[in-house]
């Protein structure tokens, strides 16, 4: 391809999609990258980086430079970029124009800082779009009619909660509670009942086996190893699913009392509709046994996993390369307008 790509990037706190126009999603990698300390160089980035964790020499260190779906290290987040790049364009004759998604409460200096690696790493121009239209979009939600549609991104760093009407975001709220925070709560619980210590790989794989923030009508149990904080020697404790609810208490109710918080400030004629149209979640955190339950227990809405819902802002912003000439390029416009009229 010797002309320019329009590419789209969903950067993830744990996981970076690169979807590119007429292809579709090309490459999906963890957001880690290894380097050396001594010289600087990179080594690598997405699994093979991941696979360095926690099994590398002192000189080397595998970096998330991603933390609550924004950019913590610039440097490393530039150079991932370029190489997830690399990748995907072997030659162009023109620079790509990128299509980045961000979360929806992100800040103007973090704005910039996504605006900046991407440039940095040979982007020609850089788009930003809400990670809960992109959501929308690639949950298969027509949001460019004057009715209101609900998306809570449920990813790892971060959840976004949005409203959304003509393609723009009406109302808002993202916190820093999300896929991680869950991974996070089991290890606390864990250590607090079995006095037994476990690590976040662990935590993660029993929340994908039976974790779940709903009751079950069948009880599940597995045996979780770890290491005894009493006798510091290796033990094994059976775990149910009904403690993983108690243990996810505390992180369901934040997100709970966030989507409550937008439709609370939504205004009533977009209330009604969201009401007849239903809530959509999407993200990795959306695949946690029970969630669609849970909210529409809370709410009284009905709610709906989207399909493939870990891919749908990737899926999104594949979509959205197909608008990328309607799009207002650089940072998003704090009074919300519309990115994709």
């Amino acid at each position: 391809m010797l002309f320019g790509r329009d590419i789209g990037i969903d950067l993830g706190t744990a996981t970076v999609a690169v979807a590119v126009r007429g292809k579709g999603i090309v490459t999906r990698e963890p957001s880690v990258v290894a380097m050396d300390k001594n010289t600087g160089r990179l080594l690598k980035v997405g699994a093979a980086a991941q696979r360095m964790l926690g099994r590398t020499p002192g000189n080397i260190v595998a970096i998330h430079p991603l933390q609550g779906g924004v950019i913590s290290d610039f440097d490393m987040t530039e150079r991932m970029i370029r190489e997830l790049l690399r990748k995907v364009i072997s030659f162009s004759l023109l620079k790509p124009r990128l299509v980045v998604s961000v979360p929806s409460g992100i800040t103007e200096v973090e704005e910039r800082a996504v605006i900046d690696a991407g440039i940095r790493a040979g982007a020609r121009k850089v788009y930003l779009v809400e990670s809960p239209v992109a959501a929308a979009l690639g949950a298969g939600v027509d949001i460019s009619k004057a009715e209101g549609h609900m998306v809570a991104d449920v990813g790892a760093g971060t959840t976004d909660i949005a409203v959304i009407s003509l393609s723009g975001v009406v109302q808002s709220e993202s916190i820093k509670t999300a896929g991680d925070a869950f991974d996070e709560a089991l290890i606390k619980y864990i250590r607090r009942k079995h006095n037994l210590l476990i690590g976040k790989n662990t935590a993660e794989e029993l929340k994908k086996s039976i974790g779940c923030v709903f009751p079950r009508s069948d009880e599940m149990s597995v045996e979780v190893k770890g290491r005894c904080l009493m006798t510091g020697l290796p033990r094994m404790v059976s775990v149910s699913s009904t403690e993983t609810i108690e243990a996810f208490d505390e992180v369901s109710r934040q997100i709970l009392e966030s989507i409550h918080n937008v439709l609370e400030n939504t205004p009533p004629e977009l209330v009604a509709d969201i009401s007849e149209n239903g809530i959509v979640i999407t993200g990795g955190g959306a695949l946690l046994w029970g969630f669609d339950r849970l909210i529409e227990s809370s709410t009284s809405i009905a709610t709906r996993i989207a399909d493939d819902a870990d891919m749908c802002v990737a899926y999104g912003l594949g979509k959205s390369l197909e608008l990328i000439g309607q799009m207002q390029e650089g940072p998003l416009n704090l009074s919300r307008r519309r990115q994709l009229r």
